[in-house]
C-alpha cells in the first residue's frame, strides 16, 4: 500500500531567504489515497513580526505565535511522521523552500525535491488554462469549504487530501484501490503467502485447558485429529 503525507503551511511571506519564516505546519498521512485518521499539526514562534497581509490570509497574529515552539524543537516529531514517504503539496516549490529551509537551519536533513509531489502541476496538466488555486480546486470538484473562512494548513492539508484523490481518479479509483487489496489478500491467503506473524498471538486459553485438550485429542481421536495438522506442541508425540 502507498502511504503519502499530505503537507500545507502558513508562513510570514514569500520566500525564506528574505527573512521570512514558517509559523504554521499540518501535515496528513494517507494510504492508497485515502486518509487513515493520523496527522501532525504544529504553531511554531517565528522569533519575528506578522506583516498585515500575511495575517489577513491565515489568521495568525504574533502575540498568538510567541511561546509557540521553534521550529528545532518540533523537527524530529515532524521528519519522524514524514517518514521516507512522498509529500504532496500544493505549489510544492513553496512548501518545499520553507519546510527545507527550516528543517537546514536546524541541521536537520532537507527533504529532497524527488520526494514531492506538486498538484498544482497535476491541475495545470489536467485544467490547462484554467484557475487552479486550492478553493478553485475545491469548488470544481465540489468539495465543501465550510469548514473554514481562513486559511490553515491542517484544514487545507484535509481539503488538499480530497482534491488529490479526485485528481487521480476520484472516488471511483479508490474503489478500483480497495478491491484490489482485496483481490490481493484472497489470491495471498489461498497462496499461504501470508506466512507466520511477526508477533504470534497469545493463547487464549490456560496451560491445564489445553492439556486436557491434548489429552482427549490423544485418546479419542488418534491419528484422525485435525489439530494434527496444525502442528501444536502439546500434541506432538513423545520421544523415544
Amino acid at each position: 500500500m502507498a502511504r503519502e503525507i499530505i503537507l500545507d503551511t502558513e508562513t510570514t511571506g514569500f520566500d525564506p531567504k528574505t527573512g521570512d519564516r514558517l509559523v504554521e505546519i499540518g501535515c496528513i498521512e494517507v494510504v492508497d489515497y485515502m486518509p487513515t485518521g493520523r496527522s501532525f499539526h504544529e504553531y511554531c514562534d517565528p522569533l519575528r513580526d506578522m506583516p498585515a497581509e500575511a495575517e489577513k490570509v491565515h489568521g495568525l497574529s504574533a502575540a498568538f505565535l510567541t511561546g509557540k515552539p521553534k521550529f528545532h524543537e518540533i523537527a524530529d516529531k515532524f521528519l519522524e511522521f514524514v517518514g521516507d514517504s512522498v509529500v504532496v503539496a500544493h505549489n510544492a516549490s513553496f512548501d518545499r523552500s520553507f519546510v527545507n529551509f527550516e528543517l537546514e537551519k536546524c541541521g536537520r536533513p532537507p527533504l529532497p525535491e524527488e520526494r514531492w509531489v506538486d498538484t498544482l502541476a497535476m491541475a495545470k496538466k489536467r485544467f490547462p488554462g484554467m484557475y487552479n488555486s486550492l478553493d478553485a480546486l475545491c469548488k470544481r470538484f465540489k468539495i465543501s469549504l465550510d469548514s473554514r473562512d481562513k486559511h490553515g494548513a491542517l484544514i487545507d492539508s484535509h481539503l488538499l487530501a480530497e482534491v488529490y484523490l479526485e485528481l487521480q481518479g476520484g472516488k471511483e479509483r479508490a474503489l478500483e484501490l480497495t478491491h484490489a487489496v482485496a483481490v490481493n489478500a484472497v489470491s495471498a491467503a489461498r497462496a499461504g503467502g501470508y506466512g507466520a506473524r511477526p508477533r504470534p498471538l497469545p493463547f487464549r486459553s490456560t496451560d491445564a485447558e489445553r492439556a486436557v485438550h491434548a489429552d482427549w485429542v490423544k485418546s479419542t481421536l488418534k491419528d484422525k485429529a485435525v489439530w494434527l495438522k496444525f502442528a501444536l506442541p502439546e500434541l506432538a508425540p513423545a520421544s523415544e
